[in-house]
């Protein structure tokens, strides 16, 4: 059984992040004190070249470090884990995600050991359109992947460097804050994140990438930043080339011992963006896989998605996914069979345009299975489905 990490990390994936969700504040938000925006500064990100340092420590002690886990004694950041703030944050991390292992990954676990075999396959490649910063996920539902790709217009970042920042407290608590929707609630709500992340010294959506890989009891390996060009390559070290900015983190995963490699890009993947871009070519060069949708904001409902919506229905054997991903009318029955989990009430009330009358109708006539684990925007899990899409 995989374990979720509170002192140990391995990594052994590849992964590519973009996001494109629509910003939205939610109820629950309001009258919450935010960090004052400031002008974001251009991501110098790709312009470090491999392997990354930050100030002699190594990619894996500033994962852990962010994460609030144990690092080696000889760790240039070790001695900052005696620092008040950093021991409070440690504190608060550990509470956040022993109460989301116990109310969620572990529910998550359970499920799939019953009624999700696929979890189980090694597949070559992990899709995750929208993802943004959103690791954990994608981890959980498929954790032997050997790549995963995901990507968002969130950027990444320089490479977050601990002993360098001037306000410790600061930067770690609008961590917390630019984390605690997708810790609490099972997504990240893009306006906020910008705010909490661009707004102080540890900007863009690395550090974040860092610490839900040490929570996956990953170990980072390398960290390589570069660029897509036109024809589909990942190119280290290239800045200003026009193509989409990227990053490549080589990890191993601490309990299965399998090598893994994680992608994130900052890309726009609509119909407009993804044609210059280039992505869609970096992605084909790893073949059919698996694919993972989760509180996509319904973007592939519109006609201004197709392109990526068709790549992942041809590049994909299996597809998990809520209601807001990919519509029930662009699977063909006869090539795709759905399962169906939890209760389908329909999109909350913003996106309540995009209602599935059959996709209600299938889960009327299936008598689905309950979960106990809440996914995509519904924060309640009684209300909460699930949507496993496998080829014939």
């Amino acid at each position: 059984m995989r374990r979720f990490a509170a002192a140990t990390i391995v990594a052994s994936s590849i992964f590519v992040v973009i996001s494109s969700s629509s910003a939205i504040e939610w109820p629950w938000q309001r009258g919450t004190p935010k960090p004052t925006a400031a002008a974001p500064a251009p991501a110098p990100a790709a312009q470090v070249r491999e392997p990354v340092q930050t100030g002699g420590s190594s990619p894996d002690d500033v994962a852990r470090f962010l994460a609030g886990m144990p690092l080696p004694k000889v760790s240039p950041l070790a001695p900052l884990t005696n620092d008040p703030a950093w021991q409070e944050h440690a504190a608060n991390f550990e509470k956040a995600f022993a109460k989301l292992n116990t109310r969620r990954l572990a529910k998550v676990r359970t499920w799939e050991a019953q009624y999700f075999p696929e979890s189980h396959e090694k597949i070559p490649v992990a899709y995750y359109m929208f993802s943004g910063p959103d690791f954990l996920y994608v981890d959980q539902f498929f954790p032997k992947a050997d790549v995963y790709i995901l990507c968002g217009k969130e950027s990444m970042g320089p490479p977050p460097d601990p002993l360098h920042i001037t306000n410790l407290a600061d930067a770690l608590h609008n961590l917390e804050e630019a984390m605690q929707p997708s810790i609490r609630f099972s997504f990240f709500i893009t306006k906020d994140m910008k705010v909490s992340l661009d707004s102080q010294e540890l900007k863009g959506v690395l550090p974040i990438l860092y610490v839900f890989l040490a929570r996956a009891d990953k170990s980072i390996r390398d960290v390589t930043f570069g660029s897509l060009s036109g024809g589909g390559s990942f190119q280290p070290g290239r800045a200003g080339a026009g193509g989409s900015p990227g990053v490549r983190i080589q990890c191993i995963d601490n309990h299965s011992g399998q090598e893994q490699t994680l992608y994130y890009f900052t890309t726009d993947i609509s119909d407009g963006g993804v044609g210059s871009s280039g992505f869609l070519k970096f992605c084909n060069q790893f073949g059919v896989g698996g694919s993972f949708l989760k509180a996509s904001s319904y973007l592939m409902f519109e006609e201004g998605f197709n392109r990526i919506r068709d790549f992942i229905l041809d590049h994909s054997k299996t597809i998990v996914q809520d209601d807001a991903g990919i519509p029930l009318a662009n699977f063909n029955r006869d090539k795709w069979n759905i399962r169906v989990f939890g209760t389908y009430l329909g999109p909350i009330e913003i996106f309540k345009q995009h209602y599935q009358p059959k996709l209600k109708e299938l889960f009327d006539q299936s008598a689905p299975p309950p979960i106990e684990f809440n996914f995509g925007y519904r924060w309640n899990y009684k209300e909460s489905h699930v949507i496993v899409a496998t080829r014939s």
